[in-house]
């Protein structure tokens, strides 16, 4: 009876032995890349001292911390780095749907394959380059915008790169060009595994294109949604620096509006070289994360259990 019993187990985990095997590399990498590295969380908490290593500066608690909250900037920076994040989720997860759905609607493979193509593009362009290419558009001297377009209806010359309130759009529109492509690569392929029999159903009941995708398509690819937009809570203290740094040219008139919690603790870490206040940084940023993940991960069970992550 015991060998019985036992025979299956085993046999199982024989069958199984080759799919661990295939986990092994993707463990390593975030044994070597995640987990190991968060030993040097403590830099957060001491005076770093190169001299004496990563374990050995001064004690200093949460002193690190403080130049986060105590400077007059700590609003502008959280509160841009919030918003801007939050209007990203938005704004880039119904975008990309959209353009995910109207792809699938492309019969010619050719022409999919051309517009896929199109749309991954602007994701492996580098931010440097892009910030050239937004500059070439925006440049008060030779923009394509200022000697173009305005002035072919009539309207002043506009010196974007010293005008603040400009640039929450530009900004917007940026990011919207530049990442909308590849997430709706994510959303085509859920979109992709739904059976074609519950469209000929539908056809069949008479529903046409409009029904079909707030009726089928929008409700099938919802728990991919879910996990994307919960993904995204959990890197909302977080910023793309380059965006942010780069595109704006680094322009002092636009702090303002374009100051996050990154491209801050970049400029303070070039004047202080300070590496216990960039690990405490991105220790705070981590720890909201990871907090704002548990609470919308709450409000996801509580609204609908079968779509939470855990």
């Amino acid at each position: 009876m015991f060998s019985a019993n036992k025979n299956p187990k085993r046999k199982k985990l024989k069958s199984s032995l080759p799919l661990f095997a295939l986990t092994i590399p993707g463990l390593l990498y975030l044994l070597v890349n995640n987990y190991i590295p968060m030993a040097g969380v403590i830099i957060a908490f001491q005076s770093q001292n190169f001299a004496k290593g990563i374990f050995g500066g001064k004690w200093v608690g949460l002193d690190n911390f403080a130049f986060l909250f105590k400077t007059k900037d700590a609003w502008i920076m959280t509160r841009n780095t919030i918003l801007y994040n939050f209007g990203f989720i938005i704004f880039g997860t119904a975008c990309a749907v959209i353009v995910a759905i109207l792809m699938t609607e492309i019969s010619k493979k050719a022409a999919a394959k051309f517009y896929q193509n199109a749309l991954i593009l602007p994701s492996v362009i580098s931010m440097v380059i892009v910030s050239y290419v937004v500059f070439a558009f925006l440049n008060s001297d030779s923009g394509l915008i200022n000697k173009s377009i305005l002035q072919a209806f009539g309207i002043p010359e506009i010196s974007w790169y010293s005008q603040s309130k400009y640039w929450p759009f530009i900004l917007m529109i940026v990011y919207l060009w530049k990442n909308v492509g590849y997430l709706s690569i994510i959303y085509m392929a859920s979109i992709a595994g739904i059976d074609k029999g519950i469209y000929e159903a539908a056809k069949i009941d008479g529903a046409g294109e409009i029904r079909q995708i707030f009726h089928i398509t929008l409700p099938m690819i919802k728990p991919t949604v879910i996990i994307m937009v919960l993904m995204a809570v959990g890197k909302i203290m977080n910023s793309d620096f380059g965006l942010f740094y780069q595109v704006p040219m680094n322009s002092g008139a636009l702090y303002n509006t374009t100051q996050t919690i990154d491209t801050f603790v970049y400029r303070a870490m070039m004047q202080l070289n300070d590496m216990g206040m960039a690990a405490a940084s991105g220790l705070y940023q981590s720890v909201v994360g990871f907090v704002l993940i548990l609470l919308a991960n709450w409000v996801v069970r509580k609204i609908d259990s079968d779509n939470a992550l855990f």
